[in-house]
């Protein structure tokens, strides 16, 4: 069984900067920041670790209560504003979650910095979330290569549970992440695992192309390129 880590956000989605706004009006609200810091960078990164260095750039205290605090408003916020933002599932996704997913033999999970629960309110706004039964997400972690490594731990666990007779330590074959940002490539090499980046990010094709994925596409319509990456037995 092949296992298919794909990343959320200008992977899958664009959400019209919805959760760029929820960080925004919940420091706004929650901690009286009427400005966010326009330094931090938000693309391939954890939520987590966005959220302590917007604490630090605006001298709040980085702490576990923060964060909780934090994580309650923003998801308070999240489905309201995907609701009022023009976003997207982008070209070809649905197309090849369909096309894997029919296959039989290939897994589907997300690698994703979004916590856990911002990632289900994202992808059910866009009928996306059934797709994936397992995952690793942002609410722990501050670094990506450890959300890697958690999904790929996720995944294992999954199919040890849907195939119980394989024993505690399913086999499994190709690991493929799918991403749009050079810290996909990065976390995807951490794992032992090939890379599809997509240039339907903020990064260009070129720019992708730097970090040497497996291959490169311009978006996830180049179906057959994506699928070949999951050899048949």
């Amino acid at each position: 069984m092949h296992i298919c880590l794909l990343d959320i956000d200008g992977t899958l989605i664009l959400t019209g900067s919805a959760g760029h706004a929820a960080f925004a009006e919940t420091l706004a609200h929650e901690f009286g920041i009427a400005e966010m810091n326009g330094d931090v960078s938000f693309a391939g990164r954890s939520d987590r670790a966005i959220v302590i260095d917007l604490f630090r750039h605006h001298g709040i205290d980085p702490s576990v209560e923060n964060w909780q605090r934090f994580c309650r408003s923003y998801l308070g916020r999240l489905r309201s504003i995907l609701a009022a933002r023009k976003g997207r599932v982008l070209p070809g996704v649905e197309q090849l979650l369909n096309a894997l997913s029919s296959r039989g033999d290939v897994a589907l999970g997300l690698l994703t910095g979004n916590i856990r629960e911002g990632a289900r309110h994202k992808l059910s706004h866009y009928g996306l979330w059934h797709w994936f039964p397992f995952g690793g997400f942002g609410d722990e972690h501050t670094e990506r290569c450890d959300i890697a490594a958690a999904a790929l731990a996720a995944a294992k666990t999954h199919l040890n549970g849907s195939h119980p007779s394989n024993g505690s330590q399913s086999a499994h074959g190709e690991v493929v992440v799918i991403g749009d940002t050079l810290h996909d490539i990065t976390c995807a090499r951490s794992i032992g695992a090939r890379c599809v980046a997509v240039a339907t990010g903020h990064s260009s094709i070129d720019d992708l192309r730097v970090g040497e994925p497996d291959i490169a596409v311009e978006t996830l319509e180049d179906i057959d390129a994506v699928v070949a990456m999951f050899p048949r037995d």
